[in-house]
């Protein structure tokens, strides 16, 4: 079984920096793609960041220029580093592994993390 981990969420003031965490566990092969969304209170999940193997990223909108992902494949490991955080980035994050290979298995399958919130006081 594949386990995501996260951590580092917390309380923060408007304009200072938190670093999440998370960390594949399992008979893991090979992940395509991992990365971070977010769902704040009354909205949908959305994309924050997302970085592939391959060391492609993609950044929403709203964090441009603020929010830095970066990955270690060899440990399976995915951070994201917000600066200059808003009000508007209070959500719970969740780490999300996608195209993840395990021995054994033939098909690369998704696999979510359990949630750490952030939340930022203005």
């Amino acid at each position: 079984q594949v386990q995501l981990v996260e951590s580092g969420g917390g309380l923060v003031q408007a304009g200072g920096s938190l670093r999440l965490s998370c960390a594949a566990s399992g008979s893991i092969v090979s992940i395509n793609a991992m990365g971070w969304y977010r769902q704040a209170p009354g909205k949908q999940r959305e994309l924050v960041a997302r970085v592939t193997s391959g060391g492609s990223i993609v950044y929403g909108d709203s964090v441009k220029g603020r929010f830095t992902i970066s990955s270690d494949n060899a440990k399976n490991t995915v951070a994201l580093l917000m600066n200059s955080l808003k009000p508007e980035d209070t959500a719970v994050y969740y780490c999300k592994a996608d195209g993840v290979f395990v021995s054994g298995r033939w098909y690369g399958a998704e696999y979510w993390g359990q949630g750490t919130q952030v939340t930022v006081s203005s």
